[in-house]
């Protein structure tokens, strides 16, 4: 389950809902849950770098395979995959499924976790270009070097983080317990 639905599903259906940041991952929520919601138009570039081509020369050269596409990709891409997944979804699925061969339509990095977990199967990148240059900024030598020097120390107002603290509790709520 991609934890959006249920706590979209969990508001107040006259309540106005504007969804932000992506607007792609936002029509997937309205498909799932028929809300009116107005959809903020920004998206993830590397999530748009993935083209419907992309995921159609993938099936000529892996025919076959499952294609497993995160719901933040664009419509075309969406509506041309087997399966809309989470990040976790994605690792579930694979571990779970007797099929031996998926395409994977999101940052190319899940595919080192999925090879990790699942030896035995195959994972083609839908696209090499999918690579999130932001992700890649983040490494352990500089996660290290933050908690040694405890330089990059984030301050909050306390009121702000009160409201805040108020909506995450609100949102894990609805979620289903594991």
């Amino acid at each position: 389950m991609i934890i959006v639905v249920p706590v979209v599903e969990s508001l107040h259906s006259d309540r106005k809902i504007i969804f932000v940041p992506d607007q792609h991952l936002g029509r997937f929520v309205v498909d799932k849950t028929g809300r009116d919601m107005i959809l903020w138009p920004g998206y993830c570039p590397t999530h748009a770098y993935i083209t419907e081509d992309d995921v159609k020369k993938a099936r000529d050269l892996h025919p076959g395979a499952i294609v497993m596409a995160h719901p933040e990709c664009t419509e075309p891409v969406k509506a041309v995959s087997d399966k809309l997944f989470s990040t976790g979804q994605m690792l579930k699925f694979a571990a779970q499924s007797s099929e031996k061969s998926f395409i994977i339509a999101t940052e190319v990095g899940i595919i080192h976790s999925l090879k990790k977990e699942n030896p035995q199967k195959e994972f083609y990148p839908v696209a090499a270009r999918a690579i999130c240059p932001n992700m890649k900024r983040i490494t352990l030598d500089k996660v290290l070097w933050s908690l040694e020097d405890m330089q990059y120390k984030i301050t909050v107002r306390s009121d702000i983080a009160a409201g805040a603290r108020k909506a995450l509790e609100k949102m894990v709520a609805v979620l289903p317990a594991k």
